[in-house]
């Protein structure tokens, strides 16, 4: 599976925001930057599944709480 280190993260955030960039490219990296997004998301939410009561109360949520997040799909903040 690939992994994103926050340096990459960072870099495709900031050419994300660019406006210089020819269209094509422009596109490509909005693109990466979605999946590197949603994958992360992805990622925290099922870590997020894996923790029990005492951990959730840890971190400050409910039990519910951290089911409606974990339902959420990949594409919703």
């Amino acid at each position: 599976m690939t992994s994103f280190t926050r340096t990459d993260r960072t870099a495709l955030e900031g050419l994300s925001a660019r406006t210089t960039l020819p269209a094509l490219s422009l596109i490509a990296v909005r693109l990466a930057w979605a999946y590197v997004l949603w994958t992360q998301r992805r990622k925290t939410r099922v870590h997020l599944s894996r923790l029990d009561d005492h951990m959730l109360r840890d971190i400050g949520l409910s039990p519910r709480e951290a089911d409606i997040e974990m339902r959420k799909p990949f594409w919703r903040p």
